[in-house]
């Protein structure tokens, strides 16, 4: 198997998930504009969106350690490429990210912006992108199939998990509003959405093959990058998704125009992974980039935490590099984290694991954010503020929150032991080349 063919397949897959979500993030004022929907209604668009992601990631992860990579694809490269060169080709991964999430924005506002196409044709733009990806990858991927008997997953976890979460979102989003803070609504939601979880952690204790296993848990280092993922995950998607509602519906530009104005942030990404991918490859060490990128995500969330209706669109970029940046640093390298410290066979649980609680950050924190917004919108504009206004001011509280958020991720990545990339894929038998990866037969930990 050629590795930059194979990569080309996995890289144009990452494009078209990538894109199929980023292409209506533009769109989404003018399409609950057309719905008539309130901003709640909104934010559960993107909600409803992640909290799938979020469920079905670990099943996917735990699926690629127990059957075939080639039809599992959520940790092929982690099975193709060495744990040294893994910094390069993360790089990669986060480059074709960013470029997706700067051409999903501008090409969702082009779309809306034509009138004889209109916004429901993003939902239809992956499509050609998605067939070529299947393609690519049934011609190139060829990754050596390790079948194992007896095998179960562990839908209980994942289905409680998911319940437990979305019963949680559900009352964050309507507590204060259609009903108060102590009401039997709440005890009925909120003491439920606890009870879902509990018993989600009892049963991942005692299923086979546990979604969230607990021994990957209990290891620091995997504690910690999941809480600078969790960190990460709450302010990246924080900021995609209020950033272009900011521009439309506080400054009155155009979906294209907000597109546009977001390019900065995708461009912090896009430099910022691709150098210090290649500086993590040459080097082997991994705190330094997450360290820095943890910073640089709280200050630029900190510089958004001072914009209202009247900010300076300079500002705003230069807020919105540094989140960039910060995002391209820590994002997919807490991930790179976990992938040098675990077992081979543990690589797709423990990846899946992090980006799971990545998403679930992202998810929780769309949501919350998502009802602070909304109910600091509806009090100003109740005060006689102009709707405008009010959308700036509310933008600049919430980033304030996602600033207090990012600084998890500085305290995650400061505790993080130093870790040194392996050179060598962790297999029983001598290391295969690029060219002929083999997977070896899976050990007890």
């Amino acid at each position: 198997m050629s590795t930059p063919k194979a990569l080309s397949g996995l890289l144009l897959a990452l494009f078209v998930s990538t894109l199929s979500s980023t292409v209506v993030s533009t769109a989404l004022p003018r399409m609950i504009g057309d719905l008539h929907g309130t901003q709640s209604q909104y934010t559960w668009v993107v909600t409803a969106t992640l909290l799938a992601a979020t469920a079905a990631t670990p099943i996917w992860g735990k699926l690629a350690d127990l059957f075939s990579k080639k039809a599992l694809v959520q940790i092929a490269i982690a099975a193709m490429i060495p744990p040294r060169e893994r910094g390069r080709y993360s790089g990669y991964l986060s480059s074709v990210t960013a470029v997706s999430t700067i051409g999903g924005p501008l090409l969702g506002g082009v779309i809306v912006d034509t009138a004889w196409l209109g916004w429901r044709w993003c939902f239809f733009i992956a499509i050609p992108f998605a067939i070529a990806a299947l393609i690519l990858l049934q011609l190139t991927l060829r990754i050596a199939t390790v079948r194992r008997d007896n095998v179960t997953i562990d839908y209980a976890g994942a289905t409680l998990i998911t319940a437990g979460v979305s019963l949680l979102l559900i009352w964050i989003s309507f507590v204060d509003d259609a009903f108060a803070w102590l009401s039997w609504q709440t005890f009925a939601m909120a003491g439920g959405a606890l009870t879902l979880l509990l018993l989600a952690a009892w049963v991942e204790t005692r299923a086979a093959e546990p979604i969230v296993p607990p021994r990957i848990l209990r290891s620091r280092t995997t504690a910690l990058a999941i809480l600078g993922s969790l960190a990460a995950g709450t302010a990246m998607y924080g900021a995609a998704v209020f950033l272009t509602q900011y521009f439309q519906l506080s400054r009155g530009h155009t979906p294209t125009q907000a597109g546009l104005l977001t390019i900065p942030m995708m461009a912090g990404i896009l430099i910022a992974s691709i150098v210090a991918g290649r500086l993590i490859t040459r080097t082997g060490h991994l705190k330094p980039f997450v360290v820095t990128g943890a910073v640089s995500l709280t200050t630029g969330f900190v510089l958004l935490g001072l914009i209202d209706v009247g900010t300076p669109i300079a500002l705003i970029a230069v807020a919105m590099v540094l989140v960039g940046a910060g995002v391209g640093m820590t994002l997919q390298n807490f991930v790179l984290v976990v992938q040098n410290v675990v077992p081979l066979s543990d690589i797709g649980a423990a990846s899946s694991t992090v980006a799971f609680f990545r998403s679930l950050g992202g998810t929780i924190g769309v949501a919350v954010l998502g009802a602070v917004l909304a109910r600091q919108v509806a009090s100003s504009t109740a005060a006689g503020t102009s709707p405008a206004t009010a959308f700036g001011d509310a933008t600049g509280q919430v980033f304030l929150i996602s600033a207090g958020v990012a600084t998890l991720g500085i305290v995650a990545a400061v505790l993080l032991k130093p870790v040194t990339l392996r050179t060598s894929l962790d297999v029983p038998q001598a290391a295969p080349t690029l060219d002929q990866v083999t997977i070896g037969p899976r050990r007890e930990t």
